[in-house]
């Protein structure tokens, strides 16, 4: 299975990465995306290329638990 290749706004780090890997367990993904929106909320150059980053992780992972 091929996974679509995208590239975030600032800095193209993810332009010659290759294909996406699932290396993260499901609690390190919540934690990431946690630590993503933080950044994505301040004003900053980063915010917009965090908020980038949490947009895909999102769709990539179910919602937390509530609880």
């Amino acid at each position: 299975m091929t996974l679509p290749q995208t590239t975030p706004p600032a800095h193209g780090a993810a332009e010659n990465a290759g294909p996406l890997l699932p290396l993260l367990t499901l609690s390190e993904s919540h934690d990431l995306l946690r630590l993503l929106q933080v950044i994505a909320a301040e004003d900053d150059e980063l915010a917009e290329e965090a908020h980038w980053f949490a947009q895909q992780l999102s769709s990539r992972i179910p919602p937390e638990p509530a609880g």
